[in-house]
Formats: C-alpha cells, structure tokens, sequence
C-alpha cells in the first residue's frame, strides 16, 4: 500500500497532468489505471481490486477540478462495470470498453464482451447520458476468429449499443494502419469513430477521417508513456 508521501505525489502528478491537457488544448481526459499492470481481466473470476477503484475514483475528481474537461473512465483490463460505477460516483462523461462484444485472446487470456450486463448496469445506475467508447479490434489482443470488419462494426454499435468506435494499432503508442481507420470509419456511419494509439504529428492528417483521437503516449516527456505529460507536445499535436 502507498503511505501519504506517495499518495501526495501520485496526485500532483495528476493534478500537473490535467492541466497540461486543458491547457494545451485537449477536449477531455480519460482516467485509467494503466499503471497497475498486469491487469486482471475485471469479471466475477478476477475482479478490479476494490482499492484501484476508490484511487481511481480520487483521481478522476482531480483531474476534473484541475482540467475543467470532461472526464472518461477505463478500468484495465475490461471493467466495465468497476467504470461505470466511478462514472457515477465523479460525473464522468464517458468510459471505454476495450472488449465490448465479442471474444479476444488477450495477455489476461480470453475477454468475453459483455454488452448486454454493461448496457443495463449503465441503465439501472440512470448514466444513460454517459457514452460507451468500444475498441474494435484492440491492441494487445486478437479476435478468437476472425470476422469481416464491417461485421464487427456494425454489430458493435447497431447490437452492442456503442455509442463510438476505437480504433488502435497493435500495442500501446503503435501507429493505427491507415486503411483500417478509414474503413471503420465508413463502416460506422454516423457513429464517431477515434484514433486509440499511435497518434503523432506525422498521423494527424488522418483525423480528417475520423472524429478525434486518445493520446497518450506521444504527449509525454521524450514520447514516453510513463514520463509526465509535456505542455509544448500537447500544443505541437493541437496544432498539427
């Protein structure tokens, strides 16, 4: 466990964090617990430990006081239930889903979507007004078969009720392949779709695709994924 020294830390450097983001320019923040790994795969047989929840909730309180953003929720590995609950707790506006229908073969071993629970955990807690950001085709994992991407698109939002689509490359901070994007993009018609990995100044010319994207590594100190975040990288995206 942290004693107080560590826990006056953890969120300073939350606090600095979200001000970078609002500062440079960013339209929102999502609060995840990244750091934790390895991840549980967040279900009955291996649940998020109760502890990362209440921090994770503290931690989204302060990075909304400090950013002023709207806030987003994933709890890693698919916890979709543990976010929707910090979702309520600090008026979140969204939480994402890395395997929201469907089945993946993950570092954590196979990821069952869980729609239909998550879809009525967030009716019976009345955050209808919270979106649900689903991954198609996440990083760090692989369809248990493979499906046509139109398929996996449409019964993601039309069957899966997601509210937008991610889109990412294969791991943490890898580049999403062009062709990809621009196909879940048409696919998922009116349906937002963002860019979740892998975004740099040297990608932004396909946000003109999509609607936005989830940057995290690429805005740290030296590109860094644990460093961190760095205002005038933060402007240099925004600006891009």
């Amino acid at each position: 466990m942290f004693d107080g020294a560590a826990a006056d830390e953890i969120f300073e450097r939350v606090e600095a964090d979200a001000k970078s983001y609002a500062i440079g320019g960013f339209e929102g923040i999502i609060v995840e617990n990244f750091g934790s790994w390895p991840f549980p795969k967040g279900n009955g047989e291996q649940p998020t430990p109760p502890w990362q929840i209440a921090w994770m909730t503290r931690a989204a309180l302060v990075a909304k006081a400090a950013s002023n953003l709207p806030i987003g929720i994933n709890v890693l590995r698919n916890d979709a239930r543990a976010a929707l609950g910090i979702a309520s707790a600090v008026g979140a506006s969204f939480v994402r889903v890395n395997v929201h229908v469907g089945v993946s073969v993950t570092d954590q071993g196979l990821i069952e979507g869980r729609a239909f629970e998550t879809m009525r955990v967030r009716s019976n807690l009345k955050l209808d007004h919270v979106g649900i950001l689903a991954d198609v085709r996440v990083k760090h994992a692989r369809a248990l078969v493979d499906r046509p991407l139109r398929a996996e698109v449409e019964e993601l939002i039309h069957r899966g009720g997601a509210d937008a689509v991610i889109v990412t490359g294969e791991g943490t901070g890898k580049s999403v392949d062009p062709e990809l994007a621009i196909e879940v993009a048409e696919y998922a018609g009116n349906t937002p779709v963002y860019i979740g990995s892998g975004m740099s100044p040297e990608g932004a010319h396909l946000l003109s695709h999509v609607h936005g994207a989830i940057v995290g590594s690429w805005v740290k100190e030296s590109g860094h994924v644990s460093n961190p975040v760095d205002p005038s990288r933060v402007r240099q995206l925004v600006s891009s």
